[in-house]
């Protein structure tokens, strides 16, 4: 589990995500020609802090970018609004192998002309998660 993982589970269990974006809609990676609206989840960087051998765990600090893309600029608005609220935690004990997950809004880049005229905006989150080791 990682922190694009995390970030997907939180906006796939969205209900107000959903009702706009189809999960098939919601993906890692890149957008490969996907309709309207869609999110891109993408790890910028990953700082691991390795703890002492005995705890086997390593704790992960991850920014992580959910990009909307929309075919109207009402639309791109109200989805970062929406990504922005259903994301943050400020603890969530596990989920699968991570424990110990806290995450906070890191900044919104600039909105974008994307590509056959659509919006595009991103939203960066701060994920931060133990791990096996």
């Amino acid at each position: 589990m990682d922190g694009v993982a995390i970030i997907d589970r939180r906006l796939r269990a969205s209900a107000e995500i959903l009702a706009m974006v189809p999960p098939e809609r919601i993906k890692g990676g890149r957008f490969d020609g996907a309709a309207l609206p869609a999110l891109l989840i993408t790890s910028i960087s990953v700082i691991d802090r390795h703890t002492l051998a005995q705890e086997a765990v390593v704790r992960s600090v991850e920014r992580v970018a959910v990009t909307i893309r929309a075919a109207s600029y009402r639309d791109q608005r109200a989805l970062i609004d929406i990504v922005k609220r259903v994301c943050p935690i400020d603890y969530l004990d596990v989920l699968e192998d991570a424990q110990r997950i806290s995450i906070h809004t890191a900044g919104r880049g600039p909105e974008l002309n994307g590509p056959a005229d659509s919006f595009e905006r991103k939203q960066d989150f701060r994920v931060t998660y133990d791990a096996p080791a």
